[in-house]
């Protein structure tokens, strides 16, 4: 098949998207599809672009080197044009699917996926509702909560209006602040007292303008791939220090990953059948991560959904698939297949 891997992107999860993209387009590539790598917002105006898939020989990191090039110059190119890049609409016309490697807004919160659908062209991952749903935590909230899908308490805040003392505002210390529509714990924080909640809530307002102040669970930290409908196995992720957050989800050794997760078989069993119920009430599609945590008393709790989780070939959905015998490369090519099965049905 014809297949792009649209990467990159705007948003803070940029780079870790362009190595996401990177890996599965080497592994469709390996498997025999014409996988191309491309820029979802920069684009490629480069002379040839119409035909790279009749290219013989391509190098996938070198394009990735070639995304990179634009690093520098996002911000100033955001203020100038829209979102998707030249020659990204025509080239995705021309190939069989599309594999989204996007993580985070602007690719991951159904924008790209409502384009996608109005254009007639087959993509991964969920559609563009459940895509929205799952990555505004606060709607993710409320429906777990509506489809008895355990979730730690929590509020909305929002820039401009009052916001109440940790003492006042029906969640208490310590607690967790996080970007409404953020990913890969990129302006997250951990307060402790007031003063750090209002450090947390700062922090918070530098990225977006809403944000979820949740109680804090003090346990294990997990997560659980749905692929089609089926759960895959638990992953237990133990930090060496503090929480998952961005530095301990990318460097190399800061963090212990083990799956299956080292638990009972029950125990085990209701996160997955957590997992599920948490995939039907945000009406995902095709594949799905979730996060949850435990606590010391055994409690169990899903945070949010990853409705396109990080897919380089270390990254946890992998190492899930990797678990029950599926190679990464034949996860990629599922995602693929099960993407392209919904689509049509």
């Amino acid at each position: 098949m014809k297949i792009v891997v649209l990467a990159g992107g705007t948003s803070t999860e940029r780079e870790i998207s362009i190595v996401s993209g990177t890996g599965v387009c080497k592994a469709l590539r390996s498997k025999g599809h014409r996988a191309v790598l491309m820029d979802v917002f920069c684009g490629d105006d480069r002379p040839g672009t119409a035909d790279v898939f009749e290219q013989e020989e391509y190098d996938a990191d070198e394009e990735a080197a070639y995304i990179r090039s634009f690093d520098d110059k996002i911000e100033e190119m955001k203020g100038k044009r829209g979102f998707i890049g030249p020659n990204v609409i025509a080239l995705c016309r021309q190939a069989d699917a599309v594999f989204l490697a996007l993580h985070g807004q602007n690719g991951e919160d159904g924008k790209v996926q409502a384009a996608l659908e109005l254009m007639g062209v087959p993509f991964t991952g969920c559609g563009h509702l459940g895509s929205g749903m799952a990555m505004d935590k606060a709607v993710s909230k409320e429906l777990f909560k509506q489809n008895g899908v355990p979730t730690p308490e929590g509020i909305v805040v929002r820039a401009g209006e009052e916001i109440l003392p940790a003492d006042r505002n029906g969640v208490g210390l310590p607690c967790v602040v996080k970007p409404n529509c953020g990913g890969s714990s990129v302006g997250v924080s951990i307060a402790r007292t007031q003063e750090e909640y209002e450090r947390a809530l700062q922090e918070g307002f530098g990225y977006e303008p809403v944000l979820v102040v949740e109680q804090y669970i003090r346990g294990r930290e997990f997560s659980v791939g749905v692929v089609d409908g089926e759960a895959y196995p638990v992953i237990e992720i133990a930090p060496i220090e503090g929480f998952y957050d961005y530095h301990n989800k990318y460097a190399a050794g800061s963090a212990i990953e083990t799956c299956p997760a080292d638990l009972p078989q029950e125990v085990s069993d209701r996160m997955q059948y957590c997992a599920l119920v948490a995939w039907k009430a945000l009406r995902l599609e095709s594949y799905a991560r979730f996060d949850m945590l435990m606590d010391e008393e055994g409690n169990i709790y899903c945070l949010e959904a990853n409705t396109l989780p990080g897919m380089t070939p270390t990254s946890l959905l992998p190492q899930e698939a990797a678990a029950i015998g599926i190679s990464y490369a034949d996860l990629c090519e599922k995602i693929i297949n099960v993407s392209l099965k919904g689509r049509k049905e």
